[in-house]
């Protein structure tokens, strides 16, 4: 099986935690198909996207150029699909073709967790909070910039976190 290298979305690189390449047959139709692992991160910026240019380059060199439909694959991993339909088999007879009656289909979420992924990845949320606080908290909190408190709120909590969940 063909192995991917280095993927990059309209000339952006991304980090892509595991992947299979392959030429699916359903009938006459032919598609040219990437399933990958990627990070949340990676997910939510083409969530709204419908198709990208893609450059794959192979392990072999090889590289594949193409403007591809993007499709995310709903699970506990983030999965992306890119696909396009090809008119001539024999420019891609180095891929695997994969027939929809076989067995065999690539697992590319094996050994891979989400954690593993966020410790390469770590998709950031904005989150309101409402407290009830001492008005000298309050006052000090609206004295403070916004970037120095989430500093201070992450810190906080994962050492809360820590303490609480390593027994």
């Amino acid at each position: 099986m063909a192995k991917v290298k280095s993927v990059k979305f309209d000339g952006e690189l991304i980090h892509v935690f595991n992947s299979a390449i392959y030429v699916f047959e359903s009938g006459q139709d032919l598609t040219l198909q990437l399933d990958m692992i990627v990070s949340e991160i990676v997910v939510k910026k083409v969530q709204q996207v419908e198709n990208v240019i893609a450059e794959i380059e192979l392990e072999d060199s090889r590289m594949i150029d193409s403007i591809m439909h993007v499709k995310i694959i709903p699970g506990v991993l983030p999965q992306l699909s890119l696909f396009v339909e090809l008119d001539d088999r024999q420019d891609y007879d180095f891929l695997d073709f994969v027939n929809e009656n076989d067995a065999w289909f690539p697992n590319i979420e094996e050994g891979i967790t989400i954690d593993a992924i966020r410790k390469v990845e770590m998709p950031e949320e904005e989150i309101r909070i409402k407290l009830k606080l001492p008005i000298d908290q309050v006052e000090w909190l609206k004295a403070q910039k916004k970037t120095r408190l989430n500093e201070i709120l992450k810190e906080m909590i994962y050492e809360y976190w820590k303490k609480h969940n390593s027994k």
